[in-house]
């Protein structure tokens, strides 16, 4: 029978092969990892429903260093691996029969959108990077993006300088959530600054790193991470006096709030913002209060139609019953 190392490497196989992104893959192996590590001594082939069950109900009483429990989200994540590894060994052959096949998830909350930024504050934070050095280009550039298009934190560090179309004010993300591809629009500002980032500061950044082809480097010509990006962030953040906190999702819930709010078509934000789930992004009409009965009042055309109300009204009096039909 495979040992752990060898059916974990299998499964990870298996994950690539779905093209499914490499977050996912490193979430699925590890989470997969710590429940076969907990089974220690089973075969893999007796593993049972009670147990993985009993497992289950053990992340609940978990509790990390800080003593906090683990988050619905954690835990839905855990049982989701366990779940995609006996999908997996089924397929394989390795068993056959799926203990955790009738398995669900635990039942989230739907969530709550986090606070967005005004347009004031919006511009406040793009103001903070000192256009007169290379990196505060680059910053500004970063932050019109995030204002610009909704991207993800991890989706911007991805892009390569062919990604970007600044003559048809367009950005293509490619492999965003999901393994997904899509392309948003740029808006004027972010072309600008995106423009004089690409000519005048990233070749300078890379002199000594030509073959990279990310689109935001670091001072070093290398590609810029996550982690370096967030930090940028708060620095701004903190250079502004704002005490709320702000980070690369703060920005593009603005973007999804800014248009829904001014009347784009949710069909559109939802592209745009790479939703798999219409429902996902629906969730910004309930943040932002939207009444859709009265949109559907408002933009309807039977409801805009000026007719007198006696005459919309149908003559219920008028009609009579059957048994009193002749």
């Amino acid at each position: 029978m495979d040992n752990t190392d060898e059916l974990l490497f299998k499964f990870k196989e298996h994950l690539s092969a779905l093209n499914r992104s490499p977050a996912t893959i490193e979430a699925y192996t590890e989470h997969a990892g710590h429940f076969l590590k907990s089974i220690t001594g089973n075969d893999i082939r007796q593993i049972t429903t009670r147990m993985i069950e009993d497992y289950i109900a053990g992340l609940y009483d978990y509790r990390t260093i800080e003593g906090k429990p683990y988050k619905t989200a954690t835990i839905c994540l855990k049982v989701r691996s366990i779940k995609r590894l006996f999908e997996f060994l089924e397929k394989a052959n390795i068993i056959f029969v799926d203990p955790a096949e009738f398995i669900t998830e635990p039942r989230q909350e739907k969530g709550r959108i986090k606070a967005t930024l005004t347009s004031k504050e919006a511009r406040k934070i793009l103001d903070q990077p000192n256009l007169g050095t290379l990196p505060g280009i680059r910053d500004r550039a970063i932050l019109e993006v995030f204002y610009s298009t909704g991207i993800r934190l991890n989706e911007l560090c991805a892009l390569s300088i062919y990604d970007a179309d600044l003559a048809g004010s367009m950005l293509r993300i490619n492999k965003g959530k999901g393994s997904k591809d899509r392309v948003v629009p740029l808006g004027k500002h972010a072309v600008k600054f995106l423009r004089e980032y690409i000519t005048k500061v990233r070749p300078k950044l890379t002199k000594k790193n030509r073959t990279c082809r990310h689109l935001f480097v670091n001072r070093y010509g290398g590609t810029i991470s996550d982690q370096l990006a967030s930090i940028m962030i708060r620095r701004y953040v903190r250079a502004a006096k704002f005490k709320k906190q702000v980070t690369a999702h703060t920005f593009r819930h603005t973007f999804a709030s800014v248009l829904i709010k001014n009347g784009a078509d949710i069909r559109a934000v939802q592209k745009m913002m790479g939703h798999s789930d219409l429902k996902t992004t629906q969730g910004y009409l309930r943040f932002l209060g939207i009444d859709i009965k009265a949109v559907h009042k408002k933009t309807h055309p039977r409801e805009r139609d000026r007719i007198k109300q006696e005459t919309a009204r149908p003559k219920i009096e008028r009609i009579k019953p059957p048994y009193e039909r002749k």
